[in-house]
């Protein structure tokens, strides 16, 4: 055989073994139970809240550990004290394994005060976040995190409609992940089961870092 068709052959079987090698090495696909991972990660647009230690919060906030955020409001009579007591429960879980912080965004700043907030995170766990600010500043927020809200009623007694997800947040401020309720079984209430929560926060944070 010629000397270059010799090195031609050669080159091919190399080329070969290297994509065999790259298609190996490539990540298999999450399996998640109740989240979804963004087709695009991409930048959490600026705003600026307030906590409940009346502490200004912003998406500077956000970087060097990842976010776990949240919105509803402290009147709320389901979903976010059974969403809350979740996040309380799966904490430490979650602690164990990255370093994280859980955000509440309160959707209903008339009647979340700063010190209703506090109260509200001292009850589930002091380590919580509770943010809240202007309806011209929470729209947007909301909607750039993929939530919705919407004030329902008259007078004091009014509720509040808001998404029941949450979204997950790198330490560099990028939109990852989104958790939602899911019904295991035909005509029951969807929610975030702890141990799927914990097992797909574990598993893409896994993944976000290669």
């Amino acid at each position: 055989m010629p000397k270059l068709l010799w090195i031609v052959v050669a080159v091919v079987i190399m080329t070969a073994g290297s994509l065999t090698a790259v298609r190996l090495s490539e990540p298999k696909a999450l399996q998640l139970q109740t989240s979804f991972v963004l087709p695009q990660a991409r930048p959490v647009a600026p705003f600026k809240m307030q906590d409940q230690y009346g502490n200004a919060f912003t998406e500077h906030q956000l970087l060097g550990k990842w976010s776990l955020v949240f919105i509803g409001y402290t009147s709320c009579p389901d979903v976010c004290p059974t969403t809350m007591g979740k996040l309380s429960a799966v904490y430490p879980k979650l602690k164990q394994q990255m370093d994280i912080q859980v955000i509440f965004l309160s959707a209903d700043p008339e009647r979340d005060t700063q010190a209703r907030l506090l109260d509200y995170m001292n009850f589930f766990n002091p380590e919580f976040i509770a943010i809240t600010g202007e309806h011209k500043q929470l729209h947007p927020l909301s909607r750039d995190l993929g939530f919705v809200y919407a004030m329902v009623g008259d007078g004091e007694d009014y509720q509040v409609d808001h998404s029941a997800s949450m979204t997950l947040i790198s330490p560099q401020g990028l939109k990852v992940a989104t958790i939602k309720p899911k019904s295991l079984k035909l005509g029951q209430i969807p929610q975030i089961a702890n141990a799927a929560l914990v097992s797909d926060v574990v598993a893409i944070v896994d993944n976000q870092r290669g």
